[in-house]
């Protein structure tokens, strides 16, 4: 199993994002093409993966988003992705790994068709880019020691019981936390996942705060904690959401739009979507309303 890595390459932490060299499968062809939403011919970029039979996406190592265990590509994304494809008639998916900063880059260069890592949709890599509309949504949740002794549920109730709160460095949960008013001495910084687990477990701290995504993978290797329903934290009276989704390089709105009147079926049916995403923590919370909107989300 993939380590869990920093997630501010997921765009929800500040700070640099790096998992080494650009890997490219073996077996890969890679395109030089920077556009092909169309040829002399007429043909689209659906056209071509139908006609060779797969499509090349790209991944960052990242569980529970997009990761390789032993020779198979696993996870929300390359699962997800795997049935909207065949759905189109694509029925591979060949992935290239690599690092988080050069994913866009290398979409853009015609490494791959498709950046299948579960990446958080914002304005400026909506200016890099073209997204489809969200396959997720990231709430938040609290990470506590198995029962929950002091009964927390979400921000206020952590606040009104007055507990120690353990969030990332860097990572937006601080300002989550700070926004609904726990006092700055009651936030203790931790520099990845497991020590936050650890300080749960150890009673450093009485929660951990981080999207209940991230929170039940981590809930996997930790056996003494248990995370509460996943929540909705609002900052500055906005509701703090977290999107992710598929990345087609610009040119390919018609892949993109193929691929978005797939996914509707899927996060349309909410049995379908749990029954899929499940084993990487992704539940009923997670699935996107219907009015959040890719085009809204790029606005900023």
């Amino acid at each position: 199993m993939a380590e869990f890595p920093n997630l501010s390459r997921r765009g929800f932490l500040n700070g640099s994002a790096a998992v080494g060299g650009l890997l490219v499968v073996p077996g890969l062809l890679t395109a030089c093409s920077k556009t092909d939403s169309g040829s002399a011919t007429g043909e689209g970029a659906l056209d071509k993966l139908r006609k060779q039979g797969f499509v090349r996406v790209a991944y960052a190592n990242e569980a529970p988003y997009g990761y390789l265990e032993g020779e198979e590509l696993k996870g929300e994304a390359p699962t997800l992705h795997r049935e909207i494809f065949k759905a189109l008639g694509v029925d591979e998916l060949k992935p290239t790994l690599s690092e988080w900063d050069g994913l866009i880059p290398g979409l853009q260069a015609g490494k791959y068709d498709v950046v299948s890592a579960g990446m958080a949709i914002t304005p400026e890599r909506c200016g890099s880019a073209i997204f489809s509309e969200p396959e997720f949504i990231s709430p938040t949740a609290l990470m506590v020691k198995k029962g929950n002794p002091k009964k927390v549920t979400d921000l206020a109730s952590a606040k009104e019981a007055g507990i120690t709160v353990g969030v990332m460095s860097g990572a937006v949960e601080g300002s989550y936390a700070k926004g609904a008013g726990i006092p700055e001495d009651r936030i203790k910084t931790l520099q990845k996942p497991q020590d936050g687990a650890d300080a749960v477990k150890g009673g450093r701290i009485d929660a951990f705060l981080l999207t209940g995504i991230s929170l039940r993978w981590l809930a996997k290797t930790n056996q003494d904690t248990e995370v509460t329903e996943a929540f909705v934290p609002t900052l500055d009276g906005k509701e703090q959401y977290s999107p992710g989704g598929a990345v087609f390089r610009k040119g390919n709105e018609d892949l993109r739009d193929s691929f978005n009147r797939e996914l509707k079926k899927i996060v349309s049916d909410r049995s379908r979507y749990v029954q899929l995403l499940e084993p990487y923590g992704f539940g009923e919370t997670e699935i996107p309303p219907a009015d959040l909107k890719t085009a809204e989300l790029c606005k900023g």
